[in-house]
């Protein structure tokens, strides 16, 4: 059985993203480990060891509680989407929170990480978070980001942004994994500068490897990139945005570009991160 990390810290932009983990928990047939982490206040209380001993402890107490608490409600929003078959374990951890996300990941084999991300306005000027950067840094599991603004809508279009690059082809494999999984389409773009070189025999030989898929390939030759592709994505009603995890200044620039240009388009649609 597939696995997938879902860390929360049972705020409403971790729970909004609780759907997706069920939802692609559901369509994998995956179990569904929820990871809360705290970390143990740093108080100065080296002369009163006794003191610090029962500090420590009501803290870890009140952690204990307030995760007893919001397990329920987790499980509640399973049962109202008619969920509550997909097996879920819970995960009470003290310590660094991307510290045991990278080593649950490895130490359970862990397939996806599905977190719920908050930025000032969605991706403005933090993108994905810190958090969540790392964790796509540091783990080779997928990840799947939830921006807080998103509402759960059917994965049916997932766009994949490429340069015809050799090593694009494994990661459009792995997307294909994930677009069969909610039986889904993909759009890949090539958004090519007036300069660019001829890349017209490339993209005919990916259409011939990729024939039998659902795939569609474009090339729009423009200047403005970033531009472009929100455009693409705001007229194709995609649903998912895939990006290779080197790339995520890139992907940085066309949401910044969003919001200075002030399209309708923000960050309400989840991104996926791979390796």
């Amino acid at each position: 059985m597939k696995k997938i990390l879902f860390p929360t810290d049972f705020s409403d932009v971790s729970k909004n993203a609780f759907l997706y983990a069920l939802r692609l928990a559901k369509n994998i047939n995956a179990e569904i480990i929820t990871l809360h982490v705290y970390d143990i206040p740093q108080i100065n209380l080296i002369d009163v060891p006794v003191q610090l001993f029962e500090i420590y402890e009501v803290t870890e107490l009140s952690q204990f509680e307030n995760y007893k608490h919001h397990i329920p409600m987790l499980r509640a929003i399973a049962e109202k989407h008619h969920l509550e078959h997909v097996k879920i374990s819970n995960v009470l951890v003290q310590g660094d929170l991307i510290t045991n996300i990278v080593k649950i990941s490895k130490d359970d084999q862990i397939d996806y990480v599905v977190m719920g991300t908050k930025g000032a306005t969605g991706l403005a000027s933090t993108f994905l978070g810190s958090v969540t950067t790392k964790v796509m840094n540091e783990t080779k599991a997928v990840v799947l980001a939830i921006p807080e603004n998103c509402k759960y809508q059917p994965i049916k279009k997932i766009l994949f942004t490429t340069q015809y690059k050799t090593e694009d082809i494994a990661i459009l494999n792995k997307i294909l994994t994930l677009a069969k999984v909610f039986h889904s389409h993909i759009d890949c773009l090539y958004v090519k500068k007036e300069e660019s070189e001829d890349t017209q025999s490339v993209v005919e030989a990916w259409k011939k490897i990729f024939s039998s898929e659902s795939v569609d390939f474009h090339t729009i030759e423009s200047s403005d990139v970033e531009g472009i592709i929100l455009k693409f994505i705001e007229l194709h009603k995609v649903n998912l945005l895939a990006m290779h995890v080197h790339h995520r200044g890139f992907f940085e620039r066309v949401f910044h570009v969003s919001l200075s240009k002030k399209l309708t388009f923000h960050s309400d649609i989840p991104i996926v991160a791979l390796h």
